[in-house]
């Protein structure tokens, strides 16, 4: 294996722990958790990918932006950037009480919230996976 393939599968790995991770606190009713381990999932396994495609660093937190990068070589991520590009907005959020007005992010955070992160980082995961498999 390549000094790329083994960091691009380092990084796959954790995002498939992260995925998991995030499934575990939703069915725990935390869901604000499980919307940031969710966008945790997505954003390593596009780091995974961009590895994978030669990148010697892989900075930045944007699903949105990783996966355009991860478009400039591979077409199939032009769609996914704007379906799960909606990930980014439970980075900060999530975590931060000053990122909400008056409130906290264990109380705004929905099951709905959490099914839908959960959905779309299964989208990423499931492309960067054919992905990785082709390379």
């Amino acid at each position: 294996m390549s000094k790329a393939q083994v960091e691009a599968d380092r990084w796959f790995r954790q995002a498939v722990h992260d995925l998991d991770a995030a499934r575990h606190t939703a069915r725990g009713g935390f869901y604000f958790a499980a919307c940031f381990h969710a966008q945790q999932a997505a954003e390593k396994a596009l780091k995974a990918c961009r590895y994978a495609q030669g990148e010697q660093i892989v900075l930045g937190h944007s699903v949105f932006r990783l996966a355009e990068a991860c478009g400039t070589k591979d077409p199939r991520f032009a769609n996914l950037a704007h379906e799960c590009g909606r990930l980014d907005t439970f980075y900060i959020p999530t975590r931060y009480p000053n990122g909400l007005p008056e409130s906290i992010p264990a109380e705004v955070y929905t099951a709905a919230d959490a099914d839908l992160a959960l959905q779309l980082a299964q989208r990423v995961i499931d492309l960067v996976r054919k992905v990785l498999g082709e390379i």
